[in-house]
């Protein structure tokens, strides 16, 4: 059970998206000025309780640009590629109070590759239990599934179709619209300290990879912090992001300001705050780029026999820069019928076998969406 509770009075029950996700009411907004706590109890019935957190409010981004930056990224992150677009931002800092900022962003990309089955094939229906064609084909029925099938290794019986033991894996487009949505990892801060009251002026707040030629959408979040939630935060940073050099300070538990009621002491690992939020959707058109993209720099691998036509061009001949990106490796296709001379067999056979290989739809989850976000151009 997650509970939100207002000003020590209200309480507000979340709901769970998927395994060990969270969310609020949609209806629920946050308000400048009251106090948030979190709450929550484990299936053990252990219960954990926040400090109250006073909302702040943040001022708003008034600029954003970006720029191609060949190494801007550290040689560790992407097996020693470095290209990206540096995003900067321009706001005003208030000059009647010290404030703290941490800045987060989102990346979407179309996508055109939308499941992958290992050692198996994808069936929009149910494959019949013992039904078989021509001890070669695994028979489908009428009923939805939409789903990887993956019978067992060998022969089931003796009219059934032998599925080898080798480790294999085919990828499948996309149905709909998709498009995948990236996170982004680095932890970035500013304490004002220094600059009180004066403009803030081409702050870099982002790095996005340089993974693909096409267009994104970047979705840039400005956030104001307390004093305790940004040393939290700037501990963090540092021993995730600034190790290996001689001044780096040791690694330290991390507790947080989450603590179990029943034993102040036992902290939790983590940081809940509350913040008003200043959101820009930034159009990235790439237009500035040189050189490969990361999802360029794989050789693309040669023309199998049996290759198709896929959603974007042709599967096994042409490299996908976002699906390399993030699978480092090159999508493979079921290989399509009719199984002729030199054609290339799928290693799972479904009959009829006149839409193979399907599309698969786009799944809403947290990393791809069938909707399309707010901001895209086409």
């Amino acid at each position: 059970m997650v509970e939100v509770i207002v000003d020590s009075a209200q309480v507000i029950a979340c709901h769970e998206t998927v395994n060990g996700s969270y969310q609020l009411p949609s209806d629920f907004r946050g308000k400048v000025g009251h106090a948030y706590q979190l709450r929550f109890t484990l299936s053990d019935g252990t219960r954990y309780l926040s400090t109250q957190q006073v909302m702040a409010d943040v001022p708003p981004i008034t600029k954003i640009n970006a720029r191609f930056n060949p190494t801007s990224l550290s040689a560790q992150q992407l097996k020693g590629y470095t290209a990206a677009h540096d995003l900067f931002i321009d706001s005003q800092d208030p000059a009647d109070q010290h404030n703290y900022y941490r800045w987060e962003w989102k990346l979407w990309e179309r996508q055109y590759w939308c499941h992958s089955c290992r050692q198996g094939v994808y069936s929009i229906y149910k494959v019949l239990p013992n039904v078989y064609r021509a001890r070669d084909y695994f028979v489908t029925g009428t009923q939805l599934y939409e789903d990887c099938f993956i019978p067992p290794v060998g022969k089931a019986g003796e009219e059934a179709p032998e599925v080898p033991k080798e480790d294999w894996i085919y990828d499948y487009g996309c149905r709909t619209p998709c498009w995948q949505i990236i996170y982004g990892n680095d932890i970035v801060l500013f304490d004002d300290q220094f600059t009180n009251g004066r403009p803030l002026l081409q702050q870099r707040v982002a790095q996005i990879p340089f993974y693909d030629p096409g267009p994104g959408l970047v979705d840039v979040r400005q956030f104001s912090l307390t004093a305790d939630a940004y040393r939290y935060y700037r501990l963090f940073q540092e021993q995730t992001q600034h190790t290996g050099g001689l001044a780096d300070h040791p690694p330290t538990a991390l507790g947080g300001n989450v603590y179990q009621i029943d034993q102040p002491q036992v902290r939790a690992v983590g940081y809940f705050s509350a913040s008003a939020v200043s959101l820009v959707h930034y159009w990235l058109d790439r237009k500035d780029t040189k050189g490969l993209s990361y999802g360029a720099s794989t050789p693309v691998s040669p023309p199998q026999p049996g290759d198709t036509l896929g959603p974007k061009g042709t599967y096994g001949t042409s490299s996908d820069g976002l699906f390399y990106a993030l699978n480092a490796r090159q999508p493979m296709a079921e290989p399509s019928p009719p199984y002729l001379g030199d054609r290339q067999k799928a290693k799972v056979r479904l009959w009829p076998n006149t839409d193979r290989p399907p599309l698969a739809p786009c799944r809403q989850s947290d990393s791809q969406t069938p909707f399309k976000p707010q901001g895209w151009q086409e």
